[in-house]
């Protein structure tokens, strides 16, 4: 027998009706993500290459750090990565880290920003993951600057998180740690995915929530422990940013919600966009998400089958709804490049050598090379020579002579020269080598993480090896850092 109750009412017995029993959810083994390499134990030394030396220019936000911990961006094998590096009180135990993420290091799913690899060195503890370039949906959501999230979109997140906690769920990993906006990330699609780091078990450096009471779990604040059911609660003041496009505190909401107040707790920027219905069916399953008795919230299973039957514009490719330009749709002619920049792009080895050799060695200013008295009486000079015959052998277009005493001047080691590294590249083009280029480009970036000329001649090494879209990435990478060097000077 019902409780008589409208379809405004959110009250356990209404909400209750909404679960549904199904024999499977389409997000199992049918999405793993299967291109996704094995989860490797890194080197420091492979993570600090792969980073630029944990270089400041590649320190990123839209993964949803916070200081202690940073994340950087970096390429590890052709793969673009995210590089979460601890705070050094942070897992003390390096064995229990190792062990904690090799456990999440086996969930493969196209709904997780997934970990793939990890390195415990000393006092170094780093997760690597998947790197997702698009941003949080905290700034999508709450900081956007051209137009508000639609509705549509608003539900394919809500149902992906769910489908990305009942994957979780069903391979063990049930407990996640402080679920909020800054843990979804937007892949190169623009589609929502969770990120993997909050699924390790919480650290020595901070707390499973955030510090603001008000949208911890209640039972989190009694017991100081997570369950399964506070991660459902979490993804309750979830589908509240959802709706109101703000972070409204789950006791207002409720309050907002008995009143009956629908139209105060959603976003004046989706008016027209959905039915009273739907959002009406949101606002109840963020009510059942935010019971106060745990036992009282629906299970991960559950919401899916609840969001599933809510999707709109299903065809309608993520980044179209977020009016996020597709990497497919970004020609390398649409990229503002410097004639440099311009000159990768379209392979003329020729004008690259011209530019090269007109700009000389003025980037290596401010490179380090403190020599000892003895390193300069005995290496020295060899070490001089060595460069100059290769430049002059790079002057006169003699490649192959250029590659053998520039290797000789790198290989005595005494001297760092980023701009010996860019001609050695060009010279290994020159000689049809891209695989070479691509190497002495990554180690010019090593030497000077923010320089345009290391970024552009990666993208020339790329397009040789016909990988255009990673071209299309350092040509972009090239273009932000000259843009803001001119921002800097003017």
């Amino acid at each position: 027998m019902g409780c008589g109750c409208s379809k405004f009412c959110f009250c356990p017995c209404h909400s209750e009706g909404a679960v549904l029993e199904i024999s499977d959810v389409e997000n199992g083994d049918k999405s793993e993500a299967d291109h996704l390499p094995a989860f490797t134990e890194y080197s420091l030394h492979q993570l600090r290459f792969a980073t630029s030396g944990f270089a400041v220019e590649n320190i990123v936000s839209e993964h949803g750090e916070k200081a202690p911990n940073v994340v950087y961006k970096g390429k590890l094998d052709n793969q673009r990565i995210a590089v979460k590096r601890f705070n050094r009180s942070a897992w003390p135990d390096g064995r229990q880290f190792m062990e904690e993420a090799r456990a999440v290091g086996q969930l493969r799913n196209v709904r997780l920003a997934n970990l793939i690899g990890c390195c415990a060195e000393g006092d170094e503890r780093l997760l690597v993951a998947e790197y997702m370039p698009n941003d949080t949906l905290a700034k999508h959501l709450f900081h956007w600057e051209t137009q508000p999230m639609k509705w549509a979109m608003r539900l394919r997140v809500a149902l992906y998180l769910a489908q990305a906690l009942e994957y979780c769920s069903s391979k063990g990993r049930a407990l996640y740690h402080d679920l909020n906006a800054y843990r979804v990330l937007f892949d190169e699609d623009a589609s929502p995915r969770l990120s993997c780091f909050g699924l390790m078990k919480n650290s020595r450096d901070g707390k499973s929530y955030s510090t603001n009471l008000a949208f911890t779990p209640p039972e989190y604040l009694r017991t100081g422990r997570v369950t399964p059911e506070s991660v459902i609660y979490s993804f309750g003041t979830l589908l509240l940013d959802l709706l109101s496009g703000k972070h409204i505190p789950p006791s207002h909401a409720l309050d907002l919600i008995r009143g009956r107040n629908f139209l105060m707790l959603t976003d004046s920027c989706l008016e027209g966009q959905f039915s009273n219905d739907d959002g009406t069916e949101l606002v109840r399953l963020a009510s059942r998400c935010l019971q106060y008795e745990p036992r009282e919230r629906p299970n991960a299973r559950s919401l899916v089958v609840a969001l599933s039957s809510l999707q709109r514009e299903t065809e309608v490719p993520s980044y179209v709804l977020m009016d996020i330009p597709h990497e497919t749709e970004v020609t390398l002619e649409q990229i503002p490049l410097s004639p440099l920049g311009e000159a990768c792009s379209r392979m003329d080895l020729t004008a690259i050598h011209e530019i090269l050799e007109k700009v000389g060695y003025k980037d290596d200013e401010g490179t380090s090379n403190e020599l000892s008295f003895q390193m300069w009486t005995n290496q020295m000079q060899e070490t001089l020579n060595s460069k100059k015959q290769g430049d002059a052998a790079f002057r006169h277009k003699d490649f192959a002579t250029a590659i053998d005493c520039y290797s000789q001047f790198i290989e005595v080691g005494t001297m760092v020269s980023p701009t010996v590294f860019a001609r050695r590249c060009l010279s290994y083009l020159m000689s049809d080598m891209p695989q070479e280029a691509l190497e002495d480009s990554r180690q010019a970036l090593g030497i000077c993480p923010a320089w345009p000329t290391a970024f552009y001649l990666q993208a020339a090494a790329y397009l040789s090896l016909e990988m255009e879209n990673d071209a299309r990435e350092a040509l972009k990478d090239g273009a932000s850092l000259e843009a803001k060097k001119r921002k800097t000077s003017s």
